[in-house]
Parts: structure tokens; C-alpha cells; sequence
């Protein structure tokens, strides 16, 4: 075979590697002191922009990895945002501080307090509920309507009594359910982040990791998310 004809074939696959996502995790282009940037100013424009109508994201956690998969139709807010905390990697480092067995395991807090101040009572607009809180889904977590803000849970069993609350799944665990998120540590139930609807989680927004990190040192970590190919 002649070395150009290679070098085409090559870089041929190379791209096609790359768009189906073989080569894993898609990136983001723009430096990290510039993602801190943009989560620092929740007025940025790329916020606005609409997710891709199913994504993936992969998460890596002390425990190991799982795939969600979003699907914007049924939840387009609140997919919106998941896409872009991921993107800006507000997930990164943070910890899984509510796990209750057979109900949810829950995670949102960045761990950075500068960050929390921004985005812990930031708001936005409900979706109507259209898949159900089955086992595996993936929801935020809210107390009143319009206050879902970053942190969000997966139904560890089915949950099909939060449909009628408002509970709006967005995407669901199609990777590593039984083998990763099963497994993340459970021990501390409510006490170490209780949840947004009756526990006090202020020491956690004004102290981060910090904080959590002295007083429940068993939490498992969510290490980093990314946006993949599906």
C-alpha cells in the first residue's frame, strides 16, 4: 500500500473513531480557568444554549464508573442544565452525600464553596413529569416549585410515588447501575447531607469538601463527569 494512501486511511479512521466516540469522553475546547469562569457567572451565555436532544455522561467515582443517559424531551430544563454543570465540571470532586438505602443516592453540592454560592439557590422553571421515578432514574432533587438548582438523585428502587410531587426524570443509569452505583457508601443515611427538603445543609454550601470530608470521611467521591458519545 503507498504511504499516502495509508496516512488517508488512517486519519480516516482516526475520525471516525472519534465521532462515534471510541476514543472516549467528547471534550470541551474551552481551558479550565475559563469553565470556572463561566460557573462563577450564571448569566453567561452559553447557559442558554439547548442540550443535544439524548447525551451521555460518563461519571467516574471512587467506586468506579457509570453511564447516564439523557433524554432532553423528557425533562428539556432541567437536561439543559445537567449538560452544562457537566460541561463546566461543577460535578468534579464533589461528594454523593445522601445515600439512603432502597430509595435514592444523591449528589449536587460542588464542594467548592464559591461555587455553591452561586448556584445553591439558583432556581429554574419546572418540567412536567414525564418518565416515571422507576429504579435507575436519574431527577433534582427541589423543595417547593422552581427551586430545583444542581443537585440531583437516582432512584435506587422504584419511586413511582414522587411522579405525583413533581419529581421530573431527565435520564437514567444505562451502565454500572448494580456494579457502581449499588455500591456507593450508605452508612451515614441522612446525617451527612440529610436532604433538601428537611435537612441543614448549610455547613456543606459555606465549607464544601472541607467539611464533609472531617465529619463523614466514608463518603464515596464523584471524581469527574464528562459528556460521551451515545
Amino acid at each position: 500500500m503507498k504511504p499516502t494512501l495509508l496516512r488517508t486511511r488512517l486519519l480516516v479512521a482516526l475520525l471516525v473513531a472519534v465521532a462515534i466516540g471510541i476514543l472516549g469522553p467528547c471534550s470541551d475546547r474551552t481551558p479550565p480557568e475559563n469553565q470556572t469562569a463561566i460557573l462563577l457567572d450564571p448569566n453567561h451565555p452559553s447557559w442558554a444554549e439547548p442540550a443535544p436532544d439524548t447525551f451521555g455522561v460518563r461519571v467516574e467515582t471512587s467506586r468506579g464508573g457509570f453511564v447516564i443517559e439523557v433524554v432532553r424531551e423528557w425533562a428539556p430544563i432541567g437536561a439543559d442544565r445537567f449538560y452544562h454543570l457537566v460541561r463546566r465540571g461543577f460535578f468534579d470532586d464533589a461528594r454523593f452525600h445522601r445515600v439512603v438505602p432502597d430509595f435514592i443516592t444523591q449528589w449536587g453540592v460542588s464542594g467548592r464553596p464559591e461555587i455553591d454560592a452561586v448556584w445553591y439557590d439558583r432556581g429554574m422553571a419546572d418540567d412536567p413529569v414525564v418518565a416515571s421515578n422507576v429504579r435507575g432514574t436519574i431527577a433534582y432533587a427541589f423543595t417547593e416549585p422552581g427551586t430545583r438548582a444542581t443537585q440531583v438523585y437516582i432512584n435506587m428502587v422504584d419511586n413511582t410515588r414522587l411522579d405525583a410531587t413533581g419529581f421530573a426524570p431527565f435520564g437514567r443509569i444505562v451502565e454500572g447501575m448494580e456494579s457502581v452505583v449499588d455500591s456507593i457508601y450508605s452508612g451515614y443515611g441522612e446525617e451527612s447531607g440529610g436532604g433538601v427538603r428537611r435537612g441543614d445543609q448549610s455547613r456543606i454550601v459555606a465549607e464544601g469538601n472541607a467539611y464533609l470530608d472531617e465529619f463523614f470521611p466514608e463518603l464515596d467521591r464523584l471524581i469527574q463527569a464528562r459528556i460521551i458519545a451515545r
